[in-house]
């Protein structure tokens, strides 16, 4: 299994994802953004089961290295709490974003879809703390649509895997550009960090803001100040 830009290739049948045997594949030889997840791979995957035992452990013996005693009634069922938090924050690494997208409608209609504000909840891959948010999808449809809550679905899936912002924010515009053929995509994330705002230079009221434009919204500029102007424009200062 390799990892290329928070994207995962499944190349064996070794590789593992949440689906277990009684559901269906997706259709065609794509996965998340193209990346050769075929679907006879998908046929031969394996469901995946977090090895929470292993992380309770691991948390056992950070609370012992920080001078605690896990033993005590506050912190006894503190490790299978974190373990049990870990397989729901990061279940997004056995998950194909992609499947949200598998199901279309052609439509001739040809101006910007905008589904602003989804808020999202990821996890920084420097320090193991969320940072969160909202995303902003635009697209312009090249004969087809998909529903705006398989948007939204995106968001969740891919937010659920350790990352940085600007991975995330490309990985949602590439999905989009594969799987629904736009012309356009633009995807913009503003998310708050606590790896900066509870430790470190400990800046609590700093604000990330990433984005990625694929199509006509980085091509043509006039196309892109009006997505931009969608997301933003109503806000003062």
């Amino acid at each position: 299994m390799n990892r290329d830009a928070g994207r995962f290739q499944y190349r064996d049948s070794e590789a593992t994802t949440h689906l277990g045997e009684d559901e269906n594949p997706p259709q065609g030889d794509q996965g998340a953004s193209g990346d050769g997840w075929s679907t006879r791979a998908y046929k031969a995957i394996k469901p995946h089961t977090v090895d929470q035992a292993r992380i309770a452990r691991a948390v056992r013996e950070i609370l012992i290295a920080i001078g605690e005693d896990p033993d005590r009634e506050g912190l006894r069922e503190t490790p299978g709490r974190v373990a049990r938090m870990y397989a729901e924050l990061f279940s997004g690494l056995h998950e194909d974003p992609a499947i949200q997208l598998q199901k279309f409608f052609s439509e001739s209609y040809d101006e910007i879809v905008l589904v602003r504000d989804i808020t999202f909840c990821s996890m920084c891959e420097h320090h193991l703390l969320p940072f969160m948010g909202k995303a902003h999808i635009a697209y312009l449809p090249n004969g087809r649509v998909v529903g705006l809550s398989k948007l939204a679905r995106v968001v969740d899936v891919v937010a659920r895997r350790p990352q940085v912002q600007e991975r995330m924010t490309e990985t949602i515009a590439d999905l989009l550009v594969t799987h629904l053929e736009a012309k356009g995509v633009a995807v913009v994330l503003e998310a708050i960090h606590t790896c900066m705002s509870i430790r470190g230079v400990k800046k609590p009221e700093s604000i990330c803001v990433t984005s990625a434009m694929r199509g006509v919204f980085r091509s043509n500029l006039s196309t892109r100040a009006e997505v931009l102007s969608l997301i933003f424009g109503n806000r003062g200062g």
